[in-house]
Parts: C-alpha cells; structure tokens; sequence
C-alpha cells in the first residue's frame, strides 16, 4: 500500500493486538500509517492503550479491557481495513463502517440499489447505512453487494460486463435482516438463481454451526478444556497475566481441579486469592451472595466458570456480558419463567444444548418432547411435526431471540413482537443464535443496587465509565448498546480529592489500575490499590467459626469474670484457684502440641513444644528472573544465602522459562534468559536493585530500578522502555502464527533459537536434508492473490548450509510464500525490540560465518 503523504497527518493512532490482529500485522501496518503521516501511538508499560494521546484505535474485535473506556470518551474503534481503505482513496474514509461491533451487522457492506422503487431504496439505503453499511451510487471495485430484482437491471448488466466480484442479491435478503436484527446467510437469496423463489419453507434445510457458542453452551462446565491445537502442554494463558483471580464456593469445584487452575493462573503470571477486595477477577455460579455483590459494585471482572475456561482456551480477553451464559446465572430464574414448559425443534448440536440450559437458567421448565401442557415451542424455522402441532394445543411459536432477550433483560418479554415471530423460509435461525448481550444496567438494578458509598476509587471511575458509555448508546433497535451519543461530563480528579485514599506500596499494582482518559473529555486522578494478599483461611470455615463464637460468647464472659475473683477462706472452690489449676492442666496436655504462642512461651516458659515449628514464609509479591549478576558467578553458597533472604520479602527468584514479573540483569543482554523473560512481558530491573534489597532488608519502589542501557539500545537499534510496553501488549503473541525453520548446525546451536522463537508464538521446526516438504503447495490463486506471507530460515553462511538454501526456496515459492533466509541476528533483533522487522542486512548471505554483517 502507498499513497501520498498526510493521510493520517492528524490521526494518533493505536494498535489491539489479538487472535483476530496478530501483532505481525500490527507491524506492517504501523509502517503504513507512518508513511502516510500518522502518529502510532506505543502501549503504556503495562500493556494498556494510551487512551488520552490517541485518535483511533485499530482492533479486529470488541473485546479488549479498554472497549467501554474508549466508547465513553468517544474514540472510535475501527478494524484494520479502515486503514487499507483510507490509503486506498487518499483520505480517512468514515469510521461507522469499520466498526468491529457485531451488532453493525452490515459493517463493510458496500451497496447499490438497480431498478428499485425510490421509496424501498431509500429504506434499505437507510436502514443499512444506520448499520454500518455504505452506499454506492455505481457498481465499483469496492461494491459488495448489488440489490436487484431481477438480471435484467442495466446496472447489473454492467457491472457483469465489467467482471463485478461481489454478490447480487434480492431486497428480501435485506428486509429479513432489519426485521430480526441480525444478519443471516444471504445465500437464499443469491441471483440469479435464488432459492426462496424455487424452494418452500417445508424443503429441508441444513442445520447450521455456529462460533458463538463455542465454549457458551453452559455457565458451569463439568470439565477443564484442552485449547485447540495443543500437543503435549498447555501454552501460558498469558490472559492471566498481573491479574488476581477469586473461585467462589458455589462453583463446587475439587480440589484436584482446583490446584489444575491455580497452576494455569500462576503460569500465565497471576495468582489465586481468597478475598473480594484483593481479586481482580471473580468467578461464581449465581448472582448473589455478599461476594457476588461486593465483586459487582466494586467493578470487578465477574464471569461464570464457563466464560473462565474460554479466557484459558482463546487466551484473549473477553467481556463477560457478550454471552449470555459467560455471567452467573439468578438462582431463581427470570421472574414471569416460574410456571412456564418450553420444548424446541429445528435447532440442533451446541445450539440445543445451549437453549436447553437456557430456559432452566431462566427458571422455566425443559421438556424434550411436546404436550399439550406445553406453553411455548423455540424452533429455527416454521416447519417441523411439532411446529404444526402447536397452534392446536395452543403452544405459542417463536424463533430463540425471544428467551434469549428476555434473559438478557432480566424480564419476560411479550411474544407478540414480531422479530420473535419472522422465519425466513430458506434459513435455519440457529444461524443466528449467541449474538445478545446482557443488560449491565438490569443487572444491577435487580441484583447488586447501590454501594456507591462503599467503593474505592477505582470502582468509583469504572463506576462513570460504564455510566457515560451508557448514556452515549443506542437505546433501542438493532444496534442496542453501541455508542453514538455525547460524552457525558464528569470529573474523576474532582472524586478523588474528596475520597482521597491511603496509597499502596506496590507501585506494579498501581500501574495496572490507573487508565488515564483523554484530558479534552473528563480528567483523571492517580490511583493506588491495595497490594494483593492471599487469605490463610476458606470463607467458610471463618463463618462456621464466627457462629460458633458468637454461641459461645457469654459462657466466654463469664468464665473471664469468674477468672479474676479470689478464692478467699472457707469460700467454695473456684475463681481464680480453680482457673490457674484448670489453666495448668490444659498447659500440660499441650505440652506435645506443635503450637504455642510466642505470649505463652514467655509467661510460663518451663514447657516448650516438642517440635519447633517452621517460621512461615510472606506471599510471593514479586517474581523475578536473574541473569548475569556478578555477586552470584562461582558462589553457590551466597546465592542461596541472598535468594533466602529476598524470600523473606516475599521475592522469589524463579528458574528460566517460568513466569515471571521481573528481569533482573546488569545491562541489556541477549541471553535466551533474558530474550524469554522480555516476552512474557517482564518488567527489566537494574542489578542495584537486588544490591539494594539485600543491603536496607526492605523492598525499594521499582520504578527507581528500572534498567537505562543506551550504548546497548544504541547498539542494537531499539528503546528498552518501548520494547517492554510492546512484550506487554503482544503477550508472548509477536511471532503468532509466523513459520521459522533452523538449520540444524547453525551458529550457537538450535535449542537456543527455538525457545526465543516460541516464547514469542512462533511456528518452529528444524530443517535438516531430509526433512522433506512441509509447506503445502499452494498457488496464488488459492490464497485470493494476495501478497505471499514470508517464511524464514535461520541459517549460517557457511558451505554446508548453502547447500540446502536452493531447496527451500523451491519449497517456499511452491507455496505462495516469500524465502528468506536470515542470520540468527534476525531472530534476536526482533526478539528484542519486539517488533516484527526485515532489513536486508539480515540475510545470511549479507553475513559472515560468525554473523558479521
């Protein structure tokens, strides 16, 4: 792509990276907005998007943490083809179009009407452009779709004549659309041979699968999923990363399975707590109970085990609220479902399975055959035995979206609403099913109303955010949700300082909460949270225990009372005699106890236990990785010495290749040590820190510590703080999905290589003389004629390597992909700036055999 410069002359724009906008993309597509005079706007060092700096943000998708943020201050979101259009047409086009919001259902939808009635093309010109469509007054390249009613249309004609590759379809296909507010297939519709006009609603037709429920057929799944794709271990659920995550009893869940996820979580960089207010992420079955309510008001990610376990298959983060069944369900159904049997039909596979659950979570009763006592019948389409049934034993029929959007908005919707009673012939609805979203704002009014005067300041922000974001919404219609409006005034700073709280030490902590918003729409004050800390006890054992103290609390006071009275002559026996005498002989048996309190020790000081008890160790607050520390080369002794005393501290130093929070190095390195800690998005210490831990005893503020090497950032091209605040953002994402091949003898040998490569998500294989193909032969045809994707060979420029480069060329060209044959230098240098970049002097032909370039 190439235009003109100043396109993007006054665009700021940032990058989401995900599954659907790998962080490889992100790299090509950066350099096209720079070329074209715009601004790319780098992450903070927490991964988080610089939302007050930024103009646009380019994400394939809606879930991204920062989503509200951006639709309460009016940024819009836009996919990456927004860019390729713009630069296209040598302008910013429109940003409605480009929205990745599902509920835009024609986003990317170019129309032209042919040989239509003024009043219908104004209708579906409107109603399209309203959701996300465009309209064109010619068939051009860019026209996706032409509206016709038949071949014979003179612009039909033409575009045909000028080899038009997009579809010709009915004005039924649009109007089946606004009236279920969703987009169906439009294949029935499809000139010049569409099948609504030769098939009936009685002919078969297929049953369809569907994405969106993949992982949402229920809130409470029996079994921990494998990802997709995984062989012999499971990949970082980096997702985790910095968070703190809370399993509520109600989830019933073993021990066994519970230590599986306590696993997953510490190697994705989080941790299991045991308290609301140290959680970042709750998990829970039903919508009550004080730990439900407390998690909600206070904002925190709450989501049921099903929306859990899809977090740790996708490893991307995803709102809660987008599946129905992701959030905990109400305990006791929807009101209005109590006395009502449902039955469904046409449905089929995870869609059954999901409805199913859906009307038990509502409260209404499932029945899997149909009876006269039956009161309402789900089905896909208007043909099927029970279908025809129904009306005669009075069964109401409707299409999914009527549970669906009266579960979503806490309430028994009427079925006289006609979206709950349209059924295309040709289309099966299941299509269609997974799209709603819950209602927060309901869901808070039902099930956790109030509590503005218990929430900390950062409850209190998102508290606005989620306010404002409402406010600038849709109200009604297809697009419910989606922000249009204005932004709503408030002041965060202004709170603040009213509610001032009692900052926190853990400034890592810190970091991650405080999202500042752009300073022309509401201004926000610094946050600090509390440092995370895990409980020594199940919530149910400090009730069971509460209960019983409260039983027992005047036979407590009384014996205290009775303890301090003197035994006088002649007076019964009792007091304080019989409480000394009683209190020695419970002394005596505890004799052999393992516990005794430091207070006891002193006062009575004859008996000691039997068996000393171990000193128990503080929570693991940081973990860091240590590479090239000099105080510890050649002296094992001192480095257990000083690792035991950081673990004092609640520091633990961790082995190579396990998660970490830190890197601890005297300059910039490329060590596999330090290349794979970077990855993972580790924040890179200063070896003064660890000199400054063990001297003082007490655990310094980080950001004092941070590493500043620019001989080596000069050295190697790149900004260490840029590169952390990427590794951040990519989560071990940045060669995601990205083929490198190593031969076998290359310089400093391949293990290295490979654990650099996949710690940053590469595809990684060796190649050896007889590896054989191992890229499918693919021409440019199959693959739409679109660039060729490159794939490298890290090799030395030696005689014997040489020898094989002509056959992976070969390999490569056959299928449609771009050779390059690179030295190591390549790998490292990308590794370490964190960024997906080529230059020539790369190729291992442009290099020595020790890597000169």
């Amino acid at each position: 792509m190439s235009s003109r410069p100043g396109v993007f002359q006054e665009c700021a724009v940032a990058f989401v990276p995900s599954n659907e906008l790998t962080p490889k993309l992100i790299g090509e597509l950066s350099r096209v907005v720079e070329d074209n005079g715009g601004t790319v706007c780098d992450p903070r060092r927490n991964g988080s998007i610089p939302i007050e700096k930024v103009t646009h943000i380019v994400s394939n998708t809606i879930n991204f943490e920062q989503y509200t943020e951006s639709q309460a201050i009016m940024i819009p979101v836009v996919s990456d083809h927004w860019i390729s259009t713009s630069v296209l047409r040598r302008k910013t086009v429109q940003v409605r179009p480009f929205s990745p919001d599902p509920r835009m259902i024609f986003a990317e939808i170019v129309v032209t009407c042919a040989d239509l009635p003024l009043l219908d093309k104004e209708s579906i010109l409107g109603a399209t452009m309203a959701l996300g469509g465009q309209e064109s007054k010619d068939a051009t390249r860019l026209t996706t779709h032409i509206c016709a009613l038949s071949m014979d249309a003179e612009k039909v004609q033409s575009a045909l004549s000028n080899k038009f590759k997009g579809k010709i379809v009915l004005p039924h296909w649009f109007d089946a659309c606004f009236k279920l507010g969703k987009r169906i297939d439009e294949g029935p519709y499809l000139l010049p041979d569409p099948e609504i006009l030769k098939k009936t609603s009685e002919d078969d037709v297929d049953i369809p699968t569907n994405k969106n429920l993949v992982g949402a057929t229920s809130v409470n799944p029996e079994f921990l999923p494998i990802p997709a794709g995984s062989k012999t271990s499971r990949v970082p659920a980096t997702v985790f990363q910095d968070k703190a995550v809370m399993l509520a009893a109600d989830l019933n869940i073993t021990a066994r399975l519970t230590k599986a996820i306590r696993d997953i979580v510490q190697t994705g960089g989080g941790r299991l707590v045991h308290t609301v207010e140290n959680c970042d992420i709750y998990v829970c079955q039903y919508r009550d109970g004080d730990d439900y309510v407390q998690a909600a008001q206070s904002c925190k990610e709450v989501g049921s085990l099903s929306w859990f376990y899809s977090l740790i298959v996708n490893n991307q983060w995803q709102n809660p609220l987008h599946r129905l069944l992701h959030y905990p369900v109400p305990r006791n159904g929807i009101p209005g479902f109590k006395d009502l049997r449902i039955t469904i039909s046409n449905y089929g596979g995870e869609a059954r399975i999901y409805l199913e659950n859906l009307v038990r979570a509502c409260g209404a009763e499932f029945t899997k055959t149909m009876k006269s006592d039956n009161t309402h019948l789900l089905t896909a389409r208007d043909s099927s035995e029970k279908c025809k049934a129904a009306p005669e034993w009075g069964v109401a029929v409707i299409n999914h979206l009527w549970i669906e959007e009266s579960y979503a908005k806490c309430e028994l919707k009427p079925i006289n609403i006609p979206k709950y009673n349209h059924f295309p012939p040709r289309t099966n609805l299941g299509e269609i099913i997974g799209q709603t979203f819950l209602d927060e704002s309901r869901i808070k009014d039902l099930f956790y109303p109030g509590g503005e005067e218990k929430m900390s300041l950062s409850a209190k922000r998102k508290r606005k955010i989620l306010e404002a974001a409402e406010d600038n919404a849709y109200h009604k219609g297809p697009a419910e949700g989606l922000v249009v409006g204005r932004v709503k005034d408030f002041d965060v700073r202004r709170d603040d300082e009213e509610n001032q709280e009692p900052s926190s030490g853990n400034s890592r902590k810190a970091t991650a909460v405080e999202t500042p918003v752009r300073s022309r729409r509401f201004e926000s004050g610094k946050e600090n949270d509390t440092p995370p800390a895990m409980s020594t006890g199940g919530r149910s054992a400090k009730a069971k225990a509460r209960d019983m103290l409260q039983h027992i609390a005047p036979d407590i006071a009384l014996y205290e009372k009775e303890k301090k009275r003197h035994s006088k002559g002649g007076a019964p026996w009792g007091g304080k005699r019989a409480a000394d005498m009683a209190d020695k002989e419970k002394d005596s048996k505890a004799s052999t106890s393992p516990k005794h309190t430091h207070e006891d020790a002193d006062e009575e000081g004859t008996k000691r236990p039997s068996k000393k008890q171990r000193p128990s160790l503080p929570d693991v607050q940081m973990r860091l990785v240590v590479t090239g520390y000099t105080d510890w080369v050649g002296d094992s002794k001192r480095e257990d010495h000083d690792r035991r005393k950081m673990r004092a501290l609640g520091i633990h130093v961790v082995p190579e290749g396990q998660s970490c929070d830190y890197l601890v190095a005297p300059h910039v390195v490329r060590t596999v040590k330090f290349l794979c800690a970077l990855a993972r998005g580790a924040v890179v210490l200063s070896s003064e820190f660890i000199d400054k831990v063990l001297e003082t005893g007490d655990v310094p503020n980080v950001d004092d510590f941070i590493l500043q090497d620019r001989d080596a950032e000069s050295r190697y091209n790149f900004k260490l703080e840029r590169s952390m605040a990427r590794a951040k953002a990519n989560r071990g994402r940045l060669l995601q999905g990205v083929p490198i091949y190593c031969m076998e003898n290359v310089r400093n040998g391949s293990q290295g290589y490979q654990a650099i490569a996949e710690a940053n998500g590469a595809i990684f294989k060796l190649y050896r003389a007889r590896s054989g193909t191992t890229i499918k032969p693919t021409t440019a045809e199959e693959d739409g004629y679109a660039k060729p994707d490159p794939v490298y060979l890290i090799a030395s420029n030696d005689s014997g390597d040489k020898q094989l480069w002509t056959r992976f060329r070969a390999m490569a060209e056959k299928g449609n992909m771009e050779p390059r044959i690179v030295d190591p230098d390549w790998l490292l240098d990308v590794a370490m700036a964190q960024e997906v970049r080529f230059d020539e002097q790369f190729l291992a032909e442009n290099c020595d055999a020790n890597g000169s370039l």
